[in-house]
């Protein structure tokens, strides 16, 4: 147990704020009530702003985006750049030192600029120190490693990667995931069951500490720190880059769809295909309901053949969870150009565009306008109003839990019952015993275990859903099975509840060791729901 404070000056200023709920006196979530003509227009309509507003929006700052990011790459100027930048950082920091520590730091990053659906009230009250990295540093195909700053995209990551025929051994879905946001969070993909979480590929992380020093770990320098920083969410320093395993890359991926008609059904071929981490690069499932699934495995390959080549990428196309959703009747096999694969849910942010534009898997609107799609999601944050929002609090599920493979059937069935949303995303990773928060030594589940990340994320179509009591049971279920729930996602847990789903033993011994109870806050005080708007 730690000698520090339990509770963190975050939630201590936010103690009292009552989490909004919309519910009668039986728990039941009452359906939205919009209590204006404007507020029906802006819950109603929002496509209308959406289509002819944050689309070509969106378009234009990708590409200017893009073309910046293309000139700094080749121009080379990046790594003179970065010592600069890392300067930048420490000045500030020790200028907050000279100043006397007034409140904990944090980054200054709007909170709408992240890719989590909620914004951090404690960057109000708290030190905000700017961290203005985003670019690649050095490809070292040599090395296998790629060496980046925070603030660099998974989509930026691709584009700079694949024309070199290498990419990150795990490339987390959404292009506008950034590599801070991953490390000091998590991130996962369809090739987490050979290679773990985005902390595993992982082998160096540069931060400037508490007192505006900074240093390099590693696995063999500084192993305590570097073990202690995923998941520890700005929380033991700030990150200013990270060195990250890269593979050489074929063109395309050959996909097999194996459709599965039970949960039983589900988790036996979803489980043996993650084992077999040879023939299979790539697994993820979607189940559309307890008996309605299809299990995907994949195989970077050299050659296509022509005829069953599918270039899911291109605008024109259907939504990729509606074309896997196709392939319940047989199985099936065909063949995607390899970063159309990585970026497969981007398009329609996995389900959740079709809540925003009800019509965007339709054809004509493919052809004419899926060009621009999608809306950025941090533009999304910024305009949307207190009508949307509310109805986001009340009638929305967006989770990522992970939990032991051997608890996938009861976890599929709590999820059928407590929100009945699909599709479901499921990705199995394996897990190695490795110190830090998600140490499994210290839950019995052995050296290394194998694992699964439910994604659900829509509109609960249950009469009792209620947005505290039903996250809190499954919160509950997967701290029982000795699972994890992803910290982007509301979490309604005690303090105590949440020490005891991670384990802070040596987050607390590295707090101690660089002085971080006065400078940055615990990783609860960031990630309650009480410090999120």
């Amino acid at each position: 147990m730690s000698i520090e404070k339990r509770q963190t000056p975050a939630v201590q200023d936010h103690k009292a704020r009552a989490v909004p709920e919309a519910a009668d006196a039986a728990g039941k979530v009452l359906p939205p009530q919009p209590t204006s003509l404007i507020a029906h227009v802006l819950i109603n309509y929002r496509w209308v702003f959406v289509c002819f507003f944050l689309l070509p929006l969106s378009f234009v700052y990708d590409i200017l985006y893009y073309l910046r990011n293309r000139v700094i790459f080749y121009a080379n100027s990046a790594p003179n750049k970065h010592a600069e930048r890392v300067r930048a950082v420490q000045e500030q920091v020790l200028k907050w030192n000279k100043d006397g520590r007034k409140t904990p730091m944090c980054t200054a990053r709007p909170g709408w600029q992240n890719i989590s659906y909620r914004r951090g009230l404690y960057k109000k009250t708290l030190s905000n120190i700017k961290i203005n990295m985003m670019d690649v540093l050095k490809v070292d195909t040599t090395g296998k490693s790629v060496w980046v700053e925070p603030l660099v995209t998974m989509g930026q990551l691709s584009a700079t990667l694949s024309p070199l025929g290498w990419c990150l051994a795990i490339v987390p879905e959404l292009d506008d995931l950034t590599v801070g946001g991953l490390v000091m969070g998590t991130g996962i993909e369809t090739s987490s069951h050979r290679y773990g979480l985005f902390q595993h590929i992982c082998t160096s992380y540069e931060l400037v500490l508490a007192d505006g020093s900074t240093v390099i770990c590693s696995k063999d320098v500084h192993a305590d720190l570097f073990y202690s920083i995923p998941w520890s969410y700005g929380t033991l320093g700030f990150l200013t880059a990270v060195e990250i395993q890269i593979v050489p890359t074929k063109p395309f991926v050959k996909l097999n769809y194996h459709p599965v008609s039970s949960v039983k059904e589900a988790c036996d071929v979803l489980e043996t295909a993650a084992k077999d981490t040879e023939a299979n690069h790539f697994v993820e499932a979607l189940m559309f309901n307890l008996d309605k699934g299809v299990v995907m495995t994949g195989t970077m390959v050299a050659h296509a053949e022509s005829t069953k080549l599918n270039e899911i990428g291109r605008w024109y196309k259907p939504w990729f969870f509606k074309h896997v959703e196709a392939k319940f009747d047989t199985p099936e096999t065909e063949f995607m150009p390899l970063r159309d694969y990585f970026h497969r849910h981007s398009r329609s942010i996995f389900w959740e565009i079709q809540d925003i534009i009800p019509f965007g898997n339709s054809t004509w609107f493919r052809y004419l306008l899926g060009w621009l799609v999608p809306p950025k999601v941090s533009l999304l944050k910024l305009t949307q109003s207190d009508a949307i929002k509310e109805l986001y609090d009340n009638h929305h599920f967006i989770q990522d839990m992970l939990v032991p493979m051997s608890c996938l059937h009861d976890a599929l069935h709590l999820f059928h019952q407590e929100v009945h949303v699909y599709p479901l995303w499921l990705c199995p990773f394996v897990l190695p015993s490795r110190r830090g928060m998600l140490n499994t030594d210290n839950k019995g589940q052995g050296r290394t275990s194998l694992f699964v990340d439910i994604g659900a994320y829509g509109v609960p179509s249950v009469a009792n859903f209620h947005p505290v009591h039903t996250t809190r049971r499954i919160e509950a279920f997967v701290r029982n099975h000795h699972g994890f729930q992803m910290m982007y996602a509301d979490s309604y847990m005690s303090e105590t509840e949440f020490e005891a789903m991670f384990d802070h033993s040596l987050y607390d011994q590295m707090r101690a060791k660089y002085d971080c109870a006065g400078a940055f806050p615990r990783v609860f005080g960031k990630v309650s729901r009480a410090v999120r708007d």
